[in-house]
């Protein structure tokens, strides 16, 4: 007997052997069914028919998957996504020259036979016999569609796939079995109409209507026959009849299809003649699928979405249960995101900083009181062409998320620390020395009753040798005083101020614990621009902190119905007293009034509060503001951490040095201006502040470039050492330096490769 071929495959007797086998139980099952077991086939069969009774019943159909669209909060398109692209359509609006050219072409006799066709067997055993191979298959629709709905069921997994595909004879045995189901349980029609949208048709198309769209641009309904004899062809070998690819080919085997249904009937020899004559006349539709395809520069919302549904347990219990589900598709994703506020936020970026520029910035508005993510959006498009400046990496949210390991958020941290503060019961009047320089308190208690120690000495500074105290609460958030809030720090302990970060939903970017440490107090921890954005809305919502959300509802069309399928919600829960955040929110306002942030100002007609941020450096920028129906985070930087923004052109304009109140600050004015256009612009509810004693010297800051401070904000704390050049911003130049000891502030000291994807975080310290 031969043995198996070099390879590992089976000979051409073998093959022959193994469809005669195949054949031979095809006609025992239909004896089985029909007629009482007759001679020597009749016994051997009787085994056979037994062992296939006893296989299960049921009949695993999946739905199809399907492209699933994802809408903004007024219902528009943002972007289509599919792993199959798939459009189901009833038969009713499949053209009836399609459906007669894939039964002519792949099974003339489908209305004739049942689920297995014994002409059709006992034709292709003749065949085969003579060619000596297994050169023609006997499967009817019937089974083809079965072996289709296994497939589909694999998804992607190659294993599964090659199990749904392998030609064993128990797989033959199930696959008839099913066919004979199929046949008692739908119908032809309705077999026919499932055939035609799970079938692949090349070009990344799944089903006859996205087959139809992709080559013709049109509807299934309104296929001609040479078009639908087409596509009808391309079933049997997607590759080798690409009309795309070869054409030639293509032709070749359309007009093949042509012949055919003349043949049976179903057109005129003329008619078929007729279509052999016409060009391909392909309208080709390129696959559009993904976020990369997203409207209003959402790519990266879209991206967000996506991360939701495979992260959210409400959508499945594993991630592998959540995946198949955004696979299979045909959701209908409804978002938070704001039409108005997206548009206004792409272009104030779009003005302000440009996608060829060395650094990037990336914006985000969130709801108050509700966690609703209004916008998202960022320089770099979303893309994977690096020396286009593109990036797949979300610069506004969590590394778990898509993004990357997030940026030191500087002075924006310090409204945080008073918060702990006064909810801790310190008054707002309480004043510090707040002197120009000094070092670290010591000791400062920590979370688990234990205390940090300055052991060695380090220092701090302000940003300006005229930056000296003392100071109240009131003056020193306007001015950014570093001193003063290392100062409070010290008072209250550390761990007050990361328990009500934790309240405020602020954590590290890269999912590690806050440090514990008095350099916390300013900035030096790696937050998102999606977690400071939510974290003032808390703010603004007069203490309440909401979980952010993204996802309104979703539909889901599983075959001909749709279902609604749960989303996550919000969680509210109260960060501090109402008295705590009007007592903020009466601060911040005053930053954008007479502080640091006076080029974030909306204007009188519209409160708004805020906070700028700079790092060590100069490697990030911020400002972080809200007005009490909005709150946005706007950070400009280095995603990789190597380019301080020092001597730099940003946006076509020319920077010294950059501060939160320069370049993030406009960009965050216009940003919301444009997202609150139309708005109603309610006021803060604010409480007296004590006044502060008066002051026989110039203004602290120097906002006009012509300011004593030396400006060396810089600091090595990316280039992989533990010193740090003093705080920044604001619309002064930063000129103290101080250093912090190592392991003070929990990251990696190699700041130049960490952050987004490329590096960035290295530590330092901050002003306003």
């Amino acid at each position: 007997m031969p043995n198996k071929r070099s390879g590992g495959g089976l000979s051409s007797t073998q093959q022959a052997a193994k469809f005669l086998g195949v054949s031979v139980l095809a006609g025992a099952v239909m004896a089985g069914i029909a007629l009482p077991a007759v001679g020597a086939l009749g016994l051997a069969a009787k085994g056979s028919v037994e062992g296939f009774d006893e296989l299960p019943a049921n009949l695993k159909q999946p739905p199809l998957s399907q492209r699933t669209t994802i809408l903004d909060s007024k219902g528009d398109q943002i972007a289509s996504i599919y792993s199959r692209d798939r459009t189901v359509v009833d038969l009713k609006k499949i053209s009836p020259y399609m459906q007669k050219a894939i039964v002519a072409i792949e099974d003339a006799r489908f209305y004739q036979h049942g689920a297995i066709d014994l002409k059709g067997v006992l034709r292709a055993l003749n065949r085969n016999a003579q060619d000596g191979g297994v050169t023609q298959g006997a499967s009817t629709l019937t089974q083809q569609l079965v072996k289709n709905v296994a497939v589909e069921e694999a998804g992607d997994d190659p294993t599964k796939v090659a199990e749904a595909t392998q030609q064993t004879l128990g797989r033959k045995i199930n696959e008839l079995k099913k066919a004979i189901q199929l046949e008692e349980e739908l119908g032809k029609k309705k077999i026919l109409e499932n055939y035609l949208n799970i079938t692949f048709f090349g070009q990344q198309a799944y089903g006859v209507e996205a087959a139809s769209r992709r080559y013709f641009s049109k509807s299934a309904k309104d296929l001609d026959v040479d078009e639908a004899a087409l596509l009808a062809g391309i079933v049997q070998s997607p590759s080798r009849y690409d009309p795309v690819n070869d054409p030639q080919e293509a032709t070749k085997r359309r007009n093949i299809v042509l012949q055919r249904m003349a043949d049976v009937g179903d057109i005129s020899q003329s008619e078929a003649d007729k279509a052999k004559k016409k060009p391909l006349g392909l309208d080709v539709s390129r696959p559009k699928n993904g976020c990369i395809t997203a409207v209003k520069g959402a790519g990266f919302f879209c991206d967000y979405v996506r991360e939701v549904f495979l992260n959210d347990p409400v959508f499945g219990k594993t991630k592998k249960d959540r995946a198949k589900t955004w696979n299979q598709g045909g959701l209908t994703i409804r978002t938070t995101m704001d039409p108005k506020a997206q548009k206004s936020t792409q272009r104030s970026i779009k003005n302000h900083v440009y996608q060829k520029d060395e650094v990037a910035t990336a914006a985000t508005v969130v709801e108050p009181g509700t966690g609703k993510i209004l916008a998202m959006g960022q320089s770099r498009p979303y893309g994977m062409d690096v020396k286009q400046n593109e990036t797949t990496i979300n610069l506004s949210v969590d590394e778990n998320m898509g993004g990357g390991a997030g940026y030191q958020p500087g002075s924006t941290f310090k409204p945080i620390v008073a918060a702990a503060a006064l909810e801790g019961g310190m008054s707002p009047g309480k004043s510090y020395s707040a002197p120009y320089e000094m070092e670290y308190p010591s000791p400062i208690s920590v979370c688990g009753g234990k205390n940090w120690v300055n052991t060695d000495g380090t220092k701090l500074s302000n940003e300006n040798t005229a930056e000296v105290g003392p100071y109240s609460l009131r003056k020193a958030t306007a001015l950014s005083v570093n001193t003063y809030f290392v100062q409070m720090i010290a008072d209250i302990g550390i761990c007050p101020v990361t328990e009500m970060a934790g309240k405020m939903g602020v954590d590290r970017a890269d999912g590690a614990k806050m440090g514990q440490n008095p350099s916390i107090a300013l900035g030096t921890q790696e937050m998102s621009p999606l977690t400071m954005a939510n974290a003032y809305a808390t703010f603004a919502a007069r203490g309440m902190y909401c979980t952010p959300i993204a996802i309104e509802s979703i539909t889901q069309r599983v075959g001909e119905k749709s279902k609604s399928l749960e989303v996550p919600k919000s969680t509210c829960s109260r960060a501090m007293s109402e008295n705590t955040a009007d007592t903020i929110n009466t601060l911040l306002k005053g930053v954008v009034e007479d502080g640091t942030g006076t080029q974030a100002g909306l204007g009188p007609s519209r409160p708004s509060a805020g906070k700028t941020g700079t790092t060590d450096g100069r490697y990030a920028a911020w400002f972080v503001g809200y007005t009490p129906n909005m709150a946005g985070a706007v950070w400009v930087g280095d995603p990789a951490h190597k380019r301080p923004m020092v001597d730099i052109t940003i946006g076509g304009v020319g920077h010294d040095k950059v501060f939160g109140g320069r370049v993030p600050g406009p960009i965050w004015r216009d940003m919301m201006a444009g997202a609150l256009a139309g708005e109603p612009a309610p006021g803060f509810t604010t409480v007296p502040l004590p006044e502060d004693r008066p002051r026989d010297r110039d203004r602290d800051r120097d906002d006009d470039n012509n300011g004593n401070g030396n400006g060396n904000g810089g600091g090595n704390g990316g280039g992989g050492d533990d010193s740090f050049i003093g705080g920044t911003d604001g619309g002064t130049f930063p000129t103290p330096e101080f250093t912090i000891p190592e392991g003070w502030i929990q990251g990696q000291t190699n700041g130049g490769n960490r952050g987004n994807g490329n590096g960035g975080g290295g530590f330092g310290g901050f002003g306003g």
